[in-house]
């Protein structure tokens, strides 16, 4: 596929705090592709950049090889839909999709065949009377994704659609909205919180943190080979360990040394040791390459999380066998399911599971506090 929109050193500060440090990015035509991070990391204004909702302080932005950067939002071949969704409550489903068209002074018969194929794509034909007031929220997003959509441009940015759905919904919506872009081909440009719709709808997830690109991957990559202690944490659970190589494939964590599949590090180089929670095996002490204590057990519905303390750190482990808590196990862990990166700012940072049971314990102790 080949690049569609292109941004180069783009940076952005509000009130004097940078909101986005000098971000390179290209996004391809046809592609899927998700802004993923937590709230403030700038992927929200990046999007807006894109859709010239905001200028950016420096860097250069490209459209089909052109700089869009003084391109007002009407005139860029983008449309958005925005998580409230801004329909006109005074008009009904089929005068909400056409009023795109009816601002372009359209003809009357191909505002009545676009409107049609668009109900057709969301699935709303027999809706188109109804009052957008009466509708369903997953109802209500068809209509602006239809709206979006009627103009035929390049790129549908999509801003946190999902958020207002409650959770069945939501996963409904993902589909829905994964199944439209492949039936139109366009540009879907998303952003999300939410790992789990970023992994389930995406072609490429950008991971986003304190206004800077962390890693650029498809799903399968994000998760599997982090490229950091945020990416392995933001994506998914993770046990992350303090660990040392050894040489290749060798490495040293929680005072075992460990076969790995990871090479190329420096004899002896510090590095952040990632083991998926699903990873791991639970067996007896003598049989364990670990031995820890379980302090707590969750019953999560397909699996039991289980948190064991080894020498003080709290791993999580995942498991369809329960084990009681108090109970002294081994944990075995396969090469393939260790995962080594270089460390980073982040270090240090993730991946110990006592942090949850300490905060409880905070508040649990300012209770007792407040009620003597």
């Amino acid at each position: 596929m080949a690049k569609l929109i292109e941004l180069k050193g783009i940076s952005k500060s509000f009130d004097g705090e940078c909101v986005l440090n000098s971000i390179n990015l290209y996004i391809r035509d046809g592609e899927f592709i998700t802004l993923l991070g937590p709230s403030g990391c700038g992927k929200t204004t990046t999007l807006r950049i894109i859709g010239g909702f905001e200028t950016a302080d420096e860097g250069e932005l490209y459209f089909d090889g052109a700089e869009i950067s003084d391109i007002p939002p009407h005139k860029r071949h983008v449309n958005t839909v925005f998580q409230k969704y801004a329909l006109f409550p005074h008009l009904n489903v089929y005068e909400n999709i056409a009023f795109p068209l009816r601002m372009k002074k359209v003809t009357e018969e191909e505002i009545q065949r676009r409107v049609g194929d668009m109900l057709k794509m969301v699935a709303l034909v027999g809706f188109e009377n109804k009052s957008v007031s009466t509708l369903s929220g997953g109802q209500q997003q068809r209509v602006a994704i239809a709206r979006a959509l009627i103009s035929h441009p390049k790129v549908l940015l999509l801003d946190e659609p999902l958020g207002a759905l409650d959770l069945k919904l939501r996963k409904d919506m993902q589909n829905e909205l994964k199944n439209i872009q492949k039936a139109i081909g366009i540009t879907f440009v998303y952003v999300t919180h939410d790992q789990e719709e970023a992994l389930s709808m995406s072609d490429t997830i950008v991971v986003m943190a304190d206004g800077e690109i962390q890693q650029i991957g498809t799903p399968t990559d994000i998760y599997n080979e982090p490229k950091n202690a945020f990416v392995a944490d933001f994506i998914g659970e993770s046990n992350i360990v303090d660990g040392v190589m050894l040489e290749d494939n060798k490495v040293r964590m929680s005072g075992h040394v460990f076969d790995c599949v990871d090479s190329g590090y420096e004899k002896n180089e510090a590095v952040d040791v990632v083991v998926r929670p699903e990873d791991v095996d639970v067996t007896t002490p003598d049989k364990g390459m670990l031995t820890g204590t379980v302090t707590s057990v969750t019953f999560k519905g397909v699996h039991y999380e289980i948190i064991v303390d080894i020498k003080g750190f709290k791993w999580m482990i995942q498991s369809t066998d329960y084990v009681a808590p108090d109970a002294n196990i081994g944990l075995y862990i396969e090469p393939d399911a260790i995962h080594i990166m270089k460390k980073s700012k982040y270090s240090g940072k993730f991946g110990d599971y006592s942090s949850f049971s300490d905060e409880i314990d905070q508040l649990s102790d300012a209770d007792t506090a407040e009620e003597f």
